[in-house]
């Protein structure tokens, strides 16, 4: 499976209101707290693959005060096209992330980063909407949904649809990572 992603800066208070018009679903929110790891075995920054662990926790009102912290690793491949931040994408839950990360310690694996984030999701279409506020970077909006090889293609056309509906340009996307964007602005 592929995640078709298309990102770029937006202030969250005119895309609220314009999705607020077009009728969307809000789904809720969360903080995320990824740590991005570097390989023993070979470079992830220059083969643009990544593998994180992700923290999170709801943040919405739907959210009980006492919720318990989740944690995610995710591997995601390099980009499989110049049009948009698609890649491939495999995911899966694990008990403790503390535990996680001491068998990536164990493996060889060392912490690159942390990219620090609140989140706020939407449905458009079949289509998820996400207002990042990213620690250090500001503000970012988000469309994306995942996709078979062969639906590529249409899948990033109706993701630039939706931002045109926000009255977002698809062509000021930004395809380099949260991680990449704040690696840039430390070095």
């Amino acid at each position: 499976m592929y995640e078709v992603e298309l990102k770029l800066r937006a202030d969250h208070g005119d895309v609220r209101e314009r999705l607020e018009a077009m009728g969307a679903e809000k789904l809720g929110g969360v903080a995320q707290a990824d740590t991005y790891y570097d390989a023993p075995h070979r470079e992830f920054a220059e083969t643009d693959e990544a593998l994180r662990i992700r923290r999170e926790r709801r943040t919405d009102a739907m959210a009980d005060e006492d919720a318990a912290e989740t944690a995610k690793v995710t591997y995601k491949g390099p980009l499989v096209e110049r049009e948009s931040k698609t890649r491939e994408e495999f995911e899966t839950g694990v008990d403790d992330g503390e535990t996680m990360a001491n068998v990536f310690d164990g493996l060889g694996f060392e912490p690159a980063a942390v990219v620090e984030k609140e989140r706020e999701y939407f449905r458009v279409d079949d289509y998820t909407v996400v207002l990042d506020r990213v620690e250090g970077l500001g503000e970012f909006v988000e469309v994306e949904r995942e996709a078979e090889e062969s639906e590529l293609e249409s899948v990033r056309e109706g993701a630039a649809a939706v931002l045109r509906e926000l009255d977002l340009d698809p062509d000021e996307q930004i395809r380099t990572s949260y991680l990449g964007l704040l690696l840039e602005k430390q070095g």
